[in-house]
């Protein structure tokens, strides 16, 4: 199931990541650079954090499932004309929120550590892709700017798989709560406009 969650977020977040190299009309080792650093950049920093090798060193097919997803959108963008707003991005980023906020803190929650960091491995795996994508593109991170909730929707969700797993609820229904609790929060967010008071 962990895998399956790991492989689903690597998704969403490599189309949030390819979606935005169109928009800066980037190249193929552009898009894929983003799409990258996007789908694995903070699970790689969440595994440097836990003395663990990065997961796609171990798991080949992470990067190489990446490239062939980047070449079949390009073939389909260069066929048919898309137009990619920033609103294109929501979904496919609110289900990569959601999947790595649980995955995180599933890593963390196995090794026993203590409960606010298993939270904020959640946050960090979920949002520091982004923060890099955002980055390379020249713009200032998502979760750096006062604009509509963003990490705060992850912690929400990580806290909420963490405090399923503590209550005895399997890993695949709190998983599930915490990808329904980001996509939802950012999605409200996004349409009403949410943000932190400070």
């Amino acid at each position: 199931m962990l895998r399956l969650i790991e492989v689903l977020g690597i998704i969403a977040f490599a189309l949030s990541g390819l979606i935005e190299a169109r928009r800066k009309k980037m190249d193929f080792v552009g898009t894929y650079a983003i799409a990258f650093v996007t789908a694995l950049g903070g699970g790689t920093l969440r595994d440097l954090l836990l003395n663990r090798q990065p997961v796609w060193v171990l798991h080949q097919e992470y990067p190489l499932m990446i490239m062939v997803l980047v070449i079949g959108a390009l073939i389909i963008f260069r066929l048919k004309k898309f137009v990619l707003t920033e609103h294109t991005i929501i979904i496919p980023d609110g289900l990569g929120l959601g999947l790595f906020s649980a995955s995180g803190t599933a890593a963390a929650f196995g090794m026993d550590l203590p409960p606010f960091v298993c939270v904020v491995m959640g946050v960090i795996t979920a949002t520091f892709g982004g923060v890099l994508r955002d980055i390379v593109c020249n713009k200032i991170p998502v979760i750096f700017r006062r604009s509509e909730l963003y990490a705060t929707c992850s912690f929400f969700a990580a806290a909420a798989y963490w405090g399923g797993r503590v209550l005895g609820v399997d890993h695949a229904l709190s998983a599930t709560a915490s990808i329904v609790i980001a996509l939802g929060l950012r999605m409200l967010a996004t349409k009403f406009h949410l943000r932190l008071p400070m």
